[in-house]
């Protein structure tokens, strides 16, 4: 017997603005669906989701939700206008016995249901409609970016409810780890098109690639057949004009075919880069302390940083990660202990407030009237590390197209607001970046690409964020703020700090300790120097390897048939040796890979 979706869309279009947000769009919804809404920021993601929910009626097609079936939807601005505690809010459509769901919510997710709305920040905003959302349990949640404004404790409770729950949902989010534990089904919306695979996220890049792939492939054949008949078309129509006007005319529906495919957006043209480089020691704190009023921030810290230390800041919200930082770089005085930062620091700060960003001005005159980077005299460049730049070329390299230069900051969607952030950032030169929470709305591909410009920035990076996978990929040293004034200093990103500090009873008896459930007295303890295998990082770079020495090897086969024609060097030289570099580059690439590789599995194997 079938089973009716909780929500249908049929043959839906939408337009903002004369372009096409979707067209001919259907999909649906089924119970217990578990479902990643996953597209470039800017694609149109929101916009669906309030679609699905009944808050924006296209501009043709049908929503159909079966009678009896709710469906909630937790927006990223919620409005609570005439409501005067968040607490009534959030239990707004509740009976007042159920009352202690609310609590329960308020309670995972930190916020507290008597804060007046007046007074309660956006974050706070939004974890009280995220509270209510979970308190009602409809039918199907629709959930857009619910783990901004939350911490790592508070991600986690939500993963573990939404693991437990029988209901439906679908979820925008730039969390990876988020994202790969918890769906089953992915939406994939791009250029107006609404693609599904019955897969998780952890399976979206490689059928993103494999699309894209296909989609080249195609494309190269039409151009190909285009100049065929083309050729055909100059060569020979005089001779044929009258036989061969249906084979003219399919040559223009070829050439329209062709016009109308939309381009896919290319990955920003982001670049960071380290100014005079610093001294070796960056920043040498010993026995730092400080509190605010009766809160203890931190307690006799010390830490040292060196140049190309990458640290994570991590901790609760409220903890006191931000004011540390301030600490750190000479923005504010501990109460006790000394903070010595080294010589010829260039620093570069993103702010998670967003505050150098002024809504009310364009995104022309953010950049090119900003003091740091505007240049004098000439309103329409931006000195980009060095080097003038026009506003509108400058701003194309962060994916704002002309019709935006010119719009309101305020009228950018969250991801757009954290790339013109970037923008600002990296137009300057430094040696050191604070970044507070950089990964907030921005798309998968922003954050790849973000990741290899810190891994390949040849500075210092000081780093807040509750983006677990971002942590992983990023950190080399995390620093734990547990509260009470505790920080303390582990080696690695987020898994292995939480390995460090939780370690399993295996784990345990590697090093040593005696698990205390069960005590083994016919096994000798282990040495405590025995290898311990991978880490999750090198685990991570394990399972990439293999993916990326077949990518080169591919890479090198296509240069060598490319440079095997006898008249290429004589024919194009400039070619000719740019495929040459590029060989040699892509050759060198992978016997590291491959070394790499190796060293690799005999780390696995010894700490098996």
């Amino acid at each position: 017997m079938a089973v009716s979706p909780l929500l249908q869309l049929s043959g839906v279009s939408l337009t903002f603005g004369g372009e096409p947000v979707f067209d001919d769009l259907s999909l649906n919804v089924q119970p217990g669906d578990r479902v990643a809404l996953v597209g470039r920021n800017g694609s149109g993601k929101s916009t669906l989701l309030k679609v699905m929910a009944g808050l924006v009626e296209p501009d043709r097609g049908d929503r159909v939700v079966p009678l009896g079936t709710s469906v909630g939807y937790m927006e990223q601005d919620p409005d609570l206008s005439g409501f005067t505690t968040l607490g009534e809010f959030a239990s707004a459509n509740l009976d007042p016995s159920e009352m202690y769901k609310v609590e329960r919510a308020g309670e995972g997710l930190k916020f507290d249901p008597d804060r007046l709305v007046e007074t309660a920040s956006g974050g706070e905003r939004r974890r009280a409609a995220l509270a209510r959302l979970m308190a009602e349990e409809p039918d199907l949640m629709l959930l857009d970016e619910p783990t901004n404004h939350l911490d790592i404790e508070a991600i986690g409770w939500l993963e573990d409810e939404l693991k437990s729950t029988r209901r439906a949902f679908v979820l925008i989010s730039h969390d990876r780890r988020f994202l790969t534990e918890l769906t089953r089904a992915t939406l994939w919306i791009d250029r107006g098109q609404v693609r599904r695979q019955e897969k998780g996220f952890a399976a979206f890049e490689i059928w993103r690639d494999k699309a894209w792939d296909d989609e080249d492939m195609q494309r190269h054949k039409l151009d190909r057949k285009i100049k065929a008949e083309a050729r055909w078309a100059v060569e020979g129509i005089s001779a044929r004009r009258k036989r061969n006007q249906g084979r003219v005319r399919a040559l223009q529906d070829l050439r329209k075919e062709r016009s109308g495919q939309i381009r896919r957006q290319g990955q920003a043209a982001m670049a960071l880069s380290a100014g005079p480089k610093s001294g070796k020691k960056v920043i040498d704190a010993k026995g730092i302390t400080h509190a605010f009023g009766d809160k203890q921030i931190v307690r006799n810290l010390d830490l040292t940083i060196q140049r190309g230390d990458r640290i994570a800041f991590v901790g609760p919200n409220g903890v006191g990660k931000t004011t540390l930082i301030n600490i750190l770089m000479g923005e504010l005085t501990p109460d006790d202990g000394t903070v010595k930062l080294g010589t010829n620091l260039i620093p570069a700060v993103f702010d998670q407030a967003r505050a150098q960003l002024d809504g009310d001005v364009s995104l022309w005159d953010s950049l090119a009237g900003d003091k740091e980077i505007g240049v004098s005299g000439k309103a329409d460049q931006v000195m980009v590390r060095g080097e003038p730049r026009h506003v509108v070329g400058y701003l194309k390299d962060f994916l704002f197209d002309e019709r935006q230069v010119r719009a309101p900051v305020r009228s950018l969607s969250g991801g757009e607001k954290a790339r013109l952030l970037l923008a600002k950032l990296m137009a300057r030169e430094s040696n050191i970046l604070v970044l507070d929470e950089p990964t907030n709305d921005l798309d998968v591909e922003t954050l790849d690409l973000l990741q290899e410009l810190l891994d390949d920035y040849d500075g210092t990076v000081l780093l807040i964020s509750h983006d677990r996978d971002f942590l992983d990929r990023v950190a080399t040293t995390t620093v734990a703020m547990e509260g009470r004034g505790q920080a303390v200093v582990y080696a690695g990103g987020w898994s292995d700090y939480q390995r460090q500090k939780h370690p399993t009873p295996e784990a345990a008896s590697k090093t040593g300790d005696k698990p205390k459930a069960k005590k083994d007295i016919t096994k000798p303890s282990e040495p405590v120097d025995k290898p311990q295998g991978l880490s999750f990082t090198d685990k991570h770079r394990l399972e990439a390897l293999p993916g990326e020495m077949e990518r080169l090897e591919a890479e090198i086969a296509k240069l060598e048939e490319f440079m095997a024609d006898p008249d290429l060097f004589h024919k194009e030289p400039l070619k000719f040796k740019k495929a040459t570099e590029a060989l040699v580059e892509r050759q060198t690439a992978l016997a590291s890979a491959e070394e790499e590789w190796l060293e690799l599995e005999e780390k696995a194997e010894a700490g098996q």
